[in-house]
């Protein structure tokens, strides 16, 4: 072996990527074939409910759905390897001109939800360690637990419902690109993307909040404690820095959630992304176009626990990943 192989790191890279063309490979063949079960296709849902079997058969030739099962994954799968994601059934486009329209809204969507979980859950979590059990601690610990018991929908409809119906200080729906403006197009996802990132929110903010509080009981926490350093020194730049480790882990793997919440939400609130895009392909049987949606998707799932993965051996090579 290579002196580049026996590096861990470099090993821990060339494993996960493995592991991850795997899944994307399982992904998209269990994408294929769920299509392929459900009742009805994709000629039955162009022509109607009154088209005759001859008239089925006759499109289905003609946009090679009469070919065997295995032939068609094996094609699109290889036009995938080219970057040819195939022709979308109902429309006739590119599936990848499709879906770079509409990759613009999910990914800054999934972007801002992202930032606004993240980023609110660390001052809830600072105050509520700060003094457990104080008046931070059992508020902050409310909305949490309130953020996790309630669905992403309902949360998503009572805010179109008060902020959008009754106080109209936001649209109800719609997408207004960033090329008119920055302000016109974060006002118009300000209410997905808050319906999108209270769920992460909560479970970052009780995370935190309870690995904080387990942070300063450590040895290191009340050696620096007390030598007369202020608690509240200690919980910023000691404390939070030791949890930060545990609460990548749980970014990462609330991840897919995230992502998984932009069919919903980009259909209540009018958003042409690609969750929108998903719902429709389901809907109109159209598998290339399902199966880039389910590709992209996981994909991006793949990558950014690789980069955790990753991550993890730079900051602690104590961690081990299956080699000792």
């Amino acid at each position: 072996m290579s002196n580049a192989l026996r590096s861990p790191i470099l090993w821990l890279i060339f494993r996960r990527i493995g592991g991850a063309v795997l899944v994307l490979f399982g992904a998209t063949l269990l994408t294929f074939v769920l299509m392929n079960v459900i009742s009805g296709g994709a000629a039955q849902q162009i022509l109607g409910p009154d088209a005759t079997a001859e008239q089925i058969a006759q499109l289905e030739a003609k946009l090679g759905l009469d070919q065997p099962p295995l032939n068609r994954y094996l094609g699109w799968l290889g036009g995938t390897l080219t970057g040819n994601f195939g022709t979308s059934l109902t429309s006739g486009q590119p599936v990848s001109a499709i879906i770079a329209s509409r990759a613009p809204v999910s990914f800054e969507l999934v972007l801002l939800a992202f930032l606004l979980g993240v980023i609110c859950a660390f001052p809830v979590a600072l105050m509520a360690a700060r003094k457990p059990g104080g008046v931070a601690d059992r508020i902050g610990m409310a909305v949490s637990v309130s953020g996790l018991s309630i669905a992403g929908y309902v949360v998503a409809l009572v805010l179109v419902l008060v902020f959008a119906v009754n106080l109209r200080l936001f649209p109800a729906i719609g997408y207004i690109p960033i090329s008119k403006g920055l302000g016109p197009n974060l006002w118009s996802l300000a209410l997905p993307a808050i319906a999108m990132a209270l769920p992460g929110f909560a479970f970052y903010a009780r995370f935190l909040r309870g690995d904080l509080i387990e942070q300063m009981q450590q040895d290191y926490a009340l050696v620096a404690k007390s030598k007369g350093l202020p608690p509240g020194r200690v919980l910023v730049f000691h404390a939070l820095r030791n949890s930060l480790t545990g609460l990548l882990t749980v970014v990462a793997l609330n991840l897919g959630a995230l992502i998984g919440s932009t069919v919903i939400m980009e259909q209540i609130f009018g958003l042409p992304g690609i969750g929108k895009l998903l719902l429709e392909g389901i809907v109109n049987r159209d598998i290339a176009v399902v199966q880039a949606c389910v590709l992209i998707f996981a994909a991006i799932v793949v990558v950014a626990n690789l980069a955790v993965d990753i991550l993890y051996a730079v900051i602690d090579p104590r961690i081990r990943h299956g080699r000792d």
